[in-house]
């Protein structure tokens, strides 16, 4: 370990000093913010532009009573649609409802630019709605309105989760959701970041003969596993950082912010009513209460953040050694390609695994993906925020990094052959056949 401890801090040295490293580190928590807020802020800003839409109502019931909103103004026209077509009307379409649209007959929005999903629902809801009360009309029942308004009723669901312990904690699946694909997402990234490194950096090497001169006094698995190792550590400082970036930083606006808000969270949770944790106007639901509750807990905290740096390193160690392969048997990064693939796909499939695990945490497909070495560092950390039985989670983490002890061996036999090769493009048959070498 001595030689491997030298390469290691060769390594992370260089890395650490590197002003891109710095401004990663800076940056990076920032980012991760933006990418949280700016979607929800691009979905909730609303186009100023106000589209007119000419109805032609054969029926005689719907037009009238469609409601223009921000975004969409119904002018009801008498004009058949042919006549509407010579004309060169400066709207958005023409809206045609039939004659027997009570009857499940349908509509047609003849548009002069590209719809959207939005506007076509809010035009058939608000035919949906209409027709719906036109109907209900007809049974000439008295004070209809008022009747459908008493008998309106919300119900609150709280949701609690016994742990293994059998305790009930306050669980919510908002966070869960959120934490799952933040979560997963970046160890997805971050393989494929320092992954990449450990590769980039082999084949600059091979490229400018030091590894020729590096291997007259290291073993190539050493020279290999070095690199790995001090990558990793590089990958784990930044982490750390972050990670007490995020509890420093969030824990102290949480409590300068929220922190009413959260003791209103926990007096519901121990079932004080609702009513009673209202706060400057706002009530606070359950919903909103399971939440912060559940973001303020000292122990799924440390249940997410501690799986997700497990893993991460697992799943870094991994790849790391299969991207070190790929780096040592070419000559440049454009090689790559065709040797990359295998590597990213079972990534890109724990990506799309990930997403159903999200909707269904205890599906057959995620237990399995959760699993098998390939795709569990992704699919476990998403399933994490829901809750994993310990004996799913020890039996994912032991085959991880057994596997990890497998690849390590069958990489070190490709490096220590590739980084010797130059202008050649080995294929899979001679990647196994390297393998088999005894040296």
């Amino acid at each position: 370990m001595g030689k491997i401890g030298i390469i290691a801090g060769r390594e992370f040295n260089e890395r650490v000093r590197k002003k891109s490293f710095i401004i990663t580190t800076i940056l990076m928590p920032l980012f991760l913010v933006a990418m949280m807020f700016i979607p929800m802020l691009m979905v909730n800003m609303k186009s100023n532009t106000v589209r007119e839409i000419y109805v032609v109502d054969d029926s005689g019931v719907i037009a009238d009573k469609l409601q223009n909103n921000g975004s969409l103004r119904f002018i009801p026209s008498d004009m058949p649609l042919d006549e509407i077509k010579e004309q060169s009307l400066d709207i958005f379409g023409v809206l045609v409802i039939g004659e027997n649209i009570a009857e499940g007959g349908g509509a047609q929005l003849y548009t002069y630019d590209s719809s959207t999903i939005d506007i076509e629902s809010e035009i058939s809801t608000q035919i949906k709605d209409i027709i719906e009360t036109e109907k209900l009309k007809g049974y000439n029942i008295e004070n209809l309105s008022e009747i459908l308004a008493s008998v309106e009723t919300s119900v609150p669901l709280s949701v609690k989760q016994f742990s293994e312990s059998g305790e009930a904690k306050d669980s919510s699946s908002v966070v869960a959701i959120v934490a799952a694909y933040i979560f997963g997402f970046l160890i997805y990234m971050f393989v494929f970041l320092y992954g990449g490194m450990v590769m980039q950096g082999v084949i600059e090497e091979k490229s400018n003969k030091v590894l020729e001169v590096m291997v007259s006094s290291v073993k190539p698995f050493q020279l290999m596993m070095g690199k790995i190792l001090g990558i990793a550590s590089v990958a784990l400082t930044q982490l750390l950082i972050w990670v007490v970036f995020i509890v420093v930083v969030g824990g102290g606006l949480m409590s300068l912010l929220a922190g009413d808000m959260i003791e209103a969270a926990q007096a519901m949770s121990s079932g004080m009513p609702m009513d009673m944790s209202a706060m400057g106007g706002m009530v606070m639901d359950a919903d909103m209460a399971a939440a912060i509750n559940t973001l303020t807990d000292p122990a799924y905290l440390f249940r997410l953040i501690g799986g997700f740096i497990v893993y991460f390193i697992g799943g870094y160690l991994l790849y790391a050694a299969m991207f070190a392969a790929v780096g040592s048997a070419v000559d440049n990064e454009k090689d790559t390609q065709n040797l990359q693939t295998p590597i990213s796909m079972p990534l890109i499939l724990g990506l799309f695994v990930m997403l159903t695990a999200m909707q269904d945490p205890n599906s057959p497909l995620a237990v399995w993906c959760s699993i098998i070495p390939f795709t569990s560092p992704i699919v476990m950390v998403a399933r994490l925020p829901y809750g994993v039985p310990a004996w799913e989670l020890w039996t994912s983490i032991g085959v991880l990094f057994a596997s990890f002890l497998a690849i390590v061996w069958l990489a070190g036999k490709i490096y220590r052959v590739g980084i010797f090769m130059y202008g050649k493009k080995p294929t899979f048959k001679e990647l196994f056949k390297w393998m088999k070498y005894k040296m």
